[in-house]
């Protein structure tokens, strides 16, 4: 399936884990199954939400495997490749290109903060390697970097680099890329609570972490946006914003896996160093949570 030009909430799905820890393939074909019938635009499978960090090769590609399996060509699937060593970032995108992702998120450089043409090697040179869409992800809180302005205008004009997830949350950043965008470079909020503001400035959607319990209630935010419906997307982004800053009580997925077995979807434990939620935030969570209905 196509990944150009995707509009719309793209789910950043978390990794669910059997008690002993290894992934829960039952549980991941129940929740893929729930995001497609909830209207889920797109599939992402080993982003951040999805703990790939703690993860071996092995059960990364296992899970990608499945993912592309069940999904069958239903919507689009994103396959997070990115790496801290590039060479092991491309090993990885040509192996979940062959495997059938749509489309590749690429992660800046973390812990060896590359200076402003090694950042830009990282992600040119994995692009040249592959053939399917790859998209920027801009995470400075996770990598302790910022992809550099003028890195994604470069890279912005790649041909095989078709856009950027932002998730620095910082809404000047947003607005300096933003002429960036393009029919062929497209601009995804990666933090669900500035959703509307960033398609205000010409994004295309989220790649979100929210969508993961109101899958339907996500899609529909940001199809209301697109469709000019602008007053009834800011409604209810504004409705449920108190719940997507509560799934960032504590580092992420910490709080969304909690709020998922909360609802009985059975999504299990973190792998350490990630571990349960503290008893005051989950409380606080809790409460969102009934007020929003999915208690």
């Amino acid at each position: 399936m196509k990944f150009d030009h995707l509009q719309g909430s793209i789910v950043a799905m978390v990794t669910p884990f059997r008690e002993d820890g290894s992934v829960h393939f039952d549980v991941l074909t129940q929740l893929l199954e729930r995001q497609i019938a909830g209207g889920t635009d797109g599939i992402l499978a080993l982003g951040t939400t999805g703990e790939y960090s703690t993860m071996t090769h092995e059960e990364d590609a296992a899970v990608v495997e499945h993912t592309i399996r069940v999904v069958n060509g239903r919507v689009p699937v994103m396959v997070g490749s990115g790496s801290n060593c590039t060479a092991t970032q491309i090993e990885k995108s040509v192996e979940y290109q062959n495997m059938g992702a749509d489309a590749l998120l690429l992660i800046a450089p973390y812990y060896n903060k590359a200076n402003t043409e090694g950042m830009y090697r990282h992600f040119a040179e994995t692009a040249d390697a592959v053939h399917v869409p790859c998209i920027l992800y801009n995470v400075p809180g996770r990598t302790g970097c910022s992809i550099p302005v003028s890195v994604v205008e470069r890279l912005s004009k790649h041909p095989n680099i078709t856009g950027i997830k932002e998730a620095s949350g910082d809404m000047s950043y947003v607005m300096k890329i933003a002429h960036c965008v393009t029919p062929d470079f497209q601009l995804y909020s990666g933090n669900d609570d500035i959703t509307v503001p960033v398609m205000a400035a010409g994004g295309s959607g989220v790649i979100s972490v929210y969508a993961n319990v109101m899958p339907a209630m996500c899609h529909q935010i940001v199809a209301d946006w697109l469709s000019g419906r602008h007053s009834q997307a800011l409604a209810n982004h504004l409705k449920y914003l108190k719940l997507m800053n509560d799934l960032f009580l504590e580092v992420n997925p910490i709080p969304v896996k909690t709020a998922m077995n909360l609802m009985g979807l059975n999504v299990g434990p973190m792998r350490l160093p990630l571990c349960e939620m503290g008893k005051e935030h989950e409380a606080i969570l809790r409460e969102t949570m009934k007020e929003a209905g999915l208690l």
